[in-house]
């Protein structure tokens, strides 16, 4: 592979597209040997996955905010890059692998031209590595922290030199992590008893492994992942948070929380009396939790008494470690098809998980990451798979989560496009799983792309639109996803909107009735404006729940 260059003032954004994709990558082909690893905290063998996954959210974050063009801004780059890493984090070791890539790009993005690149990657480095361990309620040495840190300390040697380069400070800081890596059993007695290194070391190897490779072209073969048993002293003491043991915890719960900086340390403290492995990541209002306790209800009250937490998941350890056992057995045999649906509100959950698909929780503001979809897809146990992801930013993700499937658990799987609820509606209903699976996929694929598509919501703030300015509190209807109408009230663009779609011609309307229209009184407006101007045509109202969307509509 040709190197590319970083030299110069500033990052290159060819640079931070290359570095991701190669991340990816590795972090794939790694995951099952990093799973493998997996000892400390809890032998829950899911480290590699994690890790992968909240890379992947990252790199999805940063494609998306591009949409490819190599000119693109590259700050605006970073931001994506940093909040995808934050709302992808999975697990232990993918929130501090989160917190890492975010102090690392937050450094970079305000870098000044006078400074040299080789100094600025340094100083991200070292700022990650504090970033960590400032994350982790109780720190542990032989742990990725650990790794971390000799990488930062390499970088820093390596930048002192005025000469250096910045692929000099990542090559110093690669080879000083896999020789910390090498010698993490030394320092954790689970380790030296397993006879492995630190998954979570491991794994932030294999990254700064991929950032060596995208600026110099150098390929690193893998470290062998198992020492033997018993093969090395250990000068390091006990090991606080080992988990899965009969006083251990046995609950891993983690959220999103919207909160102010200002509560958190509270919601620190709280979690830190009722579990381990603690570790807290995020800034201004969103983070990312993550404790093992045993009263997960107390976690999640934790939460709420702090702020609003959103996304939660609650994994059983027990439960966990058996689902491993089971994976290690001949896999049962997947039969039949599934449909995995993107919902945005109550309402369209009932309805889509009603015409039997398997419901993923999305909608704006809470798009599901690249791990839930998988985790629906391989979670089925079809072996064909159709994905709605109903919302243009949710397709990537889809796609990946698709692929993953497809090459780790061998089930075929198509991503049809829908870029909204009610073209995911349209293409429910005419699916027939008695069909050839192609044929199935394409007459859900022309249903959806034939149903016109509009929406009504209210200005959050002051912006101009296709259809003009428009002022907070404005109504705005959405054509296709564009905004084209801008009005003062909500009926008259609701029916504006439903003009423009009924033009085109179409036999019937429906229509989905969200969160700002519980009384169903502006859907009851729309039919009345139908019957009176179009009465061929027929319509069918739904209760979607959606939030900033008081209407959806469709025509068929």
């Amino acid at each position: 592979m040709k190197a590319v260059g970083a030299t110069g003032p500033g990052v290159k954004l060819d640079v931070v597209l290359l570095f991701v994709d190669i991340a990816v990558d590795a972090l794939g082909a790694a995951r099952e040997e990093i799973d493998a690893l997996n000892v400390y905290p809890v032998p829950d063998g899911d480290t590699g996955t994690n890790m992968y996954l909240t890379v992947s959210s990252a790199r999805d974050a940063v494609r998306e905010s591009t949409g490819g063009d190599p000119d693109a801004h590259v700050g605006e780059a970073l931001a994506a890059f940093s909040r995808g890493a934050l709302l992808g984090a999975r697990g232990n070791s993918g929130v501090i692998l989160s917190e890492m890539m975010r102090a690392i790009a937050r450094r970079l993005a305000r870098a000044t031209p006078g400074e040299r690149n080789a100094e600025v990657l340094a100083d991200g480095l070292r700022l990650a590595t504090d970033a960590a361990y400032a994350a982790v309620g109780t720190p542990v040495e032989g742990t990725m922290l650990t790794v971390a840190r000799a990488a930062a300390d390499a970088a820093e040697s390596a930048a002192s030199d005025p000469a250096a380069r910045t692929r000099d400070v990542f090559t110093g800081a690669a080879e000083a992590a896999r020789t910390a890596l090498a010698a993490t059993p030394t320092q954790l007695q689970a380790l030296a008893d397993a006879g492995v290194v630190d998954a979570g070391g491991r794994g932030l190897s294999v990254v700064l492994d991929a950032a060596d490779t995208a600026l110099t072209g150098r390929r690193h073969d893998p470290l062998p992942p198992r020492l033997g048993r018993h093969a090395l002293p250990v000068t390091g003491h006990g090991v606080p948070g080992a988990d899965l043991t009969p006083g251990g915890p046995s609950y891993e719960v983690m959220y999103l929380l919207d909160t102010d900086a200002e509560h958190v340390p509270a919601l620190r403290e709280r979690l830190a009396a009722v579990g381990d492995s603690l570790v807290v990541v995020g800034d201004e209002r969103l983070w990312n939790v993550h404790v093992h306790v045993d009263d997960v209800g107390a976690a999640i009250e934790a939460g709420i008494e702090a702020g609003r937490p959103h996304r939660i998941r609650v994994t059983h350890f027990h439960d966990q470690v058996n689902e491993q056992a089971e994976q290690a057995q001949p896999p049962r045999p997947r039969r039949g098809r599934c449909v995995v649906v993107v919902a945005a509100g109550p309402g369209l959950s009932t309805l889509f998980s009603g015409a039997g698909a398997v419901v993923v929780e999305g909608g704006p503001g809470r798009r599901p990451s690249t791990g839930e979809l998988l985790e629906a897809i391989t979670g089925c146990g079809a072996q064909e798979v159709v994905v709605l992801p109903n919302d243009g930013d949710s397709v990537r993700s889809a796609q990946v989560a698709a692929s993953t499937a497809t090459q780790d658990a061998g089930v075929r799987v198509a991503v049809i496009p829908t870029q909204a609820q009610v073209q995911g509606l349209a293409a429910l209903a005419v699916h027939e799983p008695g069909r050839a699976f192609d044929a199935d996929v394409l007459e859900m694929t022309a249903t959806a792309r034939h149903a016109r598509h509009g929406a009504v919501t209210v200005a959050a703030r002051r912006a101009i639109t296709m259809a003009g300015p428009c002022e907070p509190g404005d109504a705005l209807g959405v054509v296709a996803g564009d905004f084209a109408v801008v009005g003062s009230d909500l009926a008259v663009v609701a029916t504006d909107v439903l003009d423009r779609l009924v033009a085109g011609g179409g036999e019937l309307v429906t229509i989905v009735s969200g969160a700002d229209d519980a009384d169903g009184a502006l859907a009851e407006h729309c039919v009345a404006w139908l019957a009176d101007h179009h009465p061929y045509v027929d319509a069918v109202v739904y209760d979607g729940g959606q939030e900033r969307y008081p209407l959806l509509l469709a025509v068929e």
